[in-house]
């Protein structure tokens, strides 16, 4: 184990081909693997997934895929906070954020 100012570092979690992520590129690549689509059309039907959805929460909808999750907007209300620089007390305003809610079904994928 490495160390680290004094402490212990744990090493890294690894999947199956090393990287701790996956991008635009390699989701659209997993989609034509998996599909009759070659990569650009992968590509084309994730931006369009992506754009539907984002397309849906502007308007206020949720979007729902069954067995994945849903895709919903929530409200953030006002509240006083910290500049983190200066320590003054700021107003922060209410915003709308998006948010996922996994499903059962991906909560169990993951665990198992």
């Amino acid at each position: 184990m490495a160390r680290v100012r004094g402490k212990p570092r744990l090493p890294r979690a690894t999947t199956t081909d090393e990287s701790e992520h996956m991008n635009k590129k390699e989701l659209s690549d997993a989609i034509a693997s998996s599909t009759d689509l070659n990569g650009s059309q992968a590509t084309a039907a994730l931006d369009a997934a992506v754009e539907t959805i984002s397309a849906a929460l502007k308007k206020g909808d949720k979007v729902t895929i069954a067995g994945f999750g849903t895709f919903e907007t929530r409200q953030r209300s006002a509240r006083t906070g910290r500049n983190p620089q200066t320590g003054e007390t700021m107003q922060i305003a209410a915003s709308t954020t998006p948010a996922f809610k996994p499903a059962a079904g991906l909560k169990r994928a993951v665990d198992n």
